[in-house]
């Protein structure tokens, strides 16, 4: 989502083009998720007649000043961003509207029209951000609520170490964190601990004073220099992360596919790849890149830079071997639920009820969103566990039987126990034929030669 260097990026372009200047028209959309707590016709009658004085940012968020309250102020959200006819202002690589659209947008949301003829607009493809109008924004949540600005009131080397020492959490969840410090986002918090060489799962508490030097020089460093090149990733340095994060190798081949980045922005010999399906792809400086999830985003790390310390140290490596064996446990099952669940003709069936097991779905490679795919997997655990789940319900159902009936004799667990298993099987299939439910057991296989006997 737009980050600090995004939305000063907008600030300014407000700043270097619109002050001084009086609003001739607005128009505000008729979206109560996006317009916060007003009407578009009250919204717009605030607005008409006022003169821009100032355009201020907080964190991820920005408002303009007017020559008297209230003043419209602008959650960025996922999507947002500032378009000022004519004017080139950086905006966030999703966000983007195409120059040959309507204008203003279909997308936009606060549309002004000044006393010059110069027309801005916020727009908002993906519903998430708020537009609100407040006589004090910097008092008014959620602005009110934020950290010390990242770029504006940066923490000293000294605050931050004493800060991170009272903090158990891991250190991206913690420098997301906006109530700690505002402006920081996903990509940003990537960079600064790529170039820290921290882990990002690193507790905060265990970080050492020599590790907080990096990680305060770092986050200094990278948001001075996006904000200084109004966040144009071209203008990055080569061997940030950034330029690799989203999966991308050097290739031969003039192509480029979007999965997660706006692939224009880059050298036209880079071939992009989805990092879910292909994450052996992404490597920066010929070192490998891996994703985890991070303060509940997908979070890109060197895994050969970036290692955990003190007593984490090797954590990871026994997390993997449990995931591992668990992944190992789940399969079997899987192969054994699909040798259970073959119905008369070969046909694959359910345990309950024989319907068709739904599919997983994955997500296609156009999602933008980072903490998409985190969704997807969860949503692919929870099949298996269902699958598991058919499974332990048919075993309780073969162990206590219908009520009322008895205890069928001689019950195996698995195919493998031969004629034993093939006796259980037609027992139950003679059990299901008596009349209103009650079961009839016909003696078959070793039973039957034990009567004669």
């Amino acid at each position: 989502m737009p980050e600090l260097p995004e939305v000063e990026a907008a600030r300014r372009a407000i700043e270097e083009n619109c002050l001084g200047k009086k609003i001739k028209r607005s128009v505000v959309a008729d979206d109560a998720k996006v317009i916060d707590g007003i009407s578009p016709s009250d919204f717009e009658a605030s607005l008409t007649g006022k003169t821009i004085v100032a355009a201020h940012r907080k964190g991820k968020n920005m408002w303009i000043q007017l020559d008297s309250p209230p003043f419209p102020s602008f959650q960025f959200g996922m999507a947002g961003a500032i378009y000022i006819k004519g004017v080139a202002v950086t905006k966030y690589k999703r966000s983007a509207v195409n120059e040959d659209d309507e204008w203003p947008s279909k997308y936009s949301k606060l549309f002004i029209e000044l006393d010059d003829g110069l027309e801005l607009s916020f727009t908002d493809k993906r519903r998430f951000a708020k537009v609100r109008l407040l006589q004090n924004p910097a008092s008014a949540p959620p602005i009110s609520e934020l950290g010390p600005d990242a770029l504006l009131e940066p923490m000293t080397e000294e605050e931050l170490f004493k800060s991170l020492s009272k903090k158990k959490i891991g250190i991206k969840a913690l420098i997301l964190d906006q109530s700690f410090i505002s402006g920081v986002g996903n990509w940003i918090a990537d960079e600064v601990l790529y170039q820290a060489r921290i882990h990002p799962l690193q507790s905060a508490a265990t970080i050492s004073k020599e590790q907080c030097g990096a990680l305060h020089k770092s986050l200094k460093e990278v948001i001075r220099h996006s904000v200084k090149v109004n966040a144009d990733s071209s203008r990055f340095p080569v061997d940030w992360l950034f330029h690799s994060r989203w999966g991308k190798k050097p290739g031969n081949l003039n192509v480029a596919v979007e999965v997660g980045a706006d692939s224009s922005q880059f050298p036209s010999n880079w071939i992009f790849h989805n990092r879910e399906k292909k994450p052996e792809k992404a490597f920066v400086d010929g070192k490998k890149i891996e994703f985890i999830n991070a303060g509940g985003r997908t979070s890109a790390y060197v895994p050969e830079l970036q290692k955990l310390s003190g007593e984490q140290a090797g954590k990871e490596v026994v997390q993997g071997k449990k995931k591992s064996s668990k992944k190992s446990r789940d399969e079997s099952e899987d192969e054994e639920n699909v040798k259970n669940v073959k119905g008369k003709g070969g046909k694959k069936r359910s345990e309950s009820g024989g319907k068709k097991k739904t599919p997983v779905k994955r997500k296609s490679n156009s999602s933008d969103n980072d903490d998409d795919d985190d969704g997807e997997e969860e949503k692919e655990k929870d099949e298996v566990e269902e699958t598991n789940d058919d499974k332990r319900a048919k075993e309780k159902k073969q162990k206590g039987g219908k009520a009322g009936n008895k205890k069928p004799p001689a019950k195996k667990k698995s195919p493998e126990s031969g004629d034993e298993f093939e006796e259980e099987e037609e027992e139950k299939k003679v059990q299901v034929k008596g009349k209103k439910g009650v079961a009839k057991k016909v003696p078959t296989g070793r039973q039957a030669k034990k009567r004669v006997k």
